[in-house]
């Protein structure tokens, strides 16, 4: 079985690109990061899928951004609530944290080569997210680029991919993929300020977004329904 590292934060998307690679045929190694992130309840649920979809290992990097800050993520910023979507669209939102993807497909790319595998798999979305410069096609290409020039594997010819299942799909689109590979959306989290006890905020771009996915497919969010059914 090919074996493939899969950026796994806990979230909707990640969750997804898991299960897909694995209904690819992948054995799936996969990558969580504690990052200092104010959303740390991701951690979590990325230990919880690791679990439910049994992967060959997880593991968690030790990485504190906030040494930087210089987003809502990492640094004493307010998280943006109720942006309509054409707010979203207008600038990059000051949740972008700076070179995130680049920092963590560097650590997946490391690990690839240890464990002798010649494929990423990263959820990133280009199509129904917030403008993030670091999920473009454009990126993840030249990223692609960059590791087959910069490896030991990729100067002897064993050529990395890195997969984008998700790039271009709607959020309801990345949904529908997931039920159909079976993933529990009730263990992830998308959440930029949820409260302790993993409650989405349901006002931050994350979640309207995510929100809107499953009312565009007539459903109900699990991870909201299980809130509503334990307090309202």
């Amino acid at each position: 079985m090919k074996r493939a590292v899969v950026l796994l934060s806990g979230g909707l998307d990640s969750a997804t690109a898991l299960a897909f690679a694995q209904a690819q045929g992948f054995e799936c190694f996969a990558l969580s990061f504690d990052y200092g992130q104010r959303h740390r309840i991701e951690l979590q649920r990325a230990k919880e899928q690791a679990e439910l979809r049994k992967v060959g290992k997880h593991v968690v990097v030790n990485i504190d951004l906030r040494t930087f800050g210089g987003s809502a993520l990492t640094a004493d910023i307010d998280v943006p609530k109720d942006r309509t979507e054409a707010h979203m669209a207008e600038e990059i939102p000051i949740t972008y944290v700076p070179a995130r993807n680049t920092v963590f497909l560097s650590f997946a790319l490391a690990w690839a080569e240890v464990l002798e595998a010649k494929d990423i798999f990263i959820g990133v979305n280009a199509l129904d997210y917030s403008g993030y410069p670091d999920c473009r096609p454009e990126f993840i290409s030249a990223y692609e680029a960059m590791a087959n020039l910069a490896t030991k594997a990729g100067v002897e010819g064993q050529k990395l991919t890195i997969h984008t299942p998700l790039i271009d799909l709607t959020k309801a689109q990345i949904i529908q993929m997931g039920l159909e590979t079976g993933v529990d959306y009730a263990k992830t989290s998308s959440c930029y300020d949820p409260s302790e006890d993993g409650r989405p905020c349901r006002r931050c771009d994350s979640c309207k977004l995510r929100e809107r996915g499953f009312e565009q497919l007539g459903r109900i969010d699990p991870l909201v329904e299980q809130f509503v059914k334990i307090g309202g």
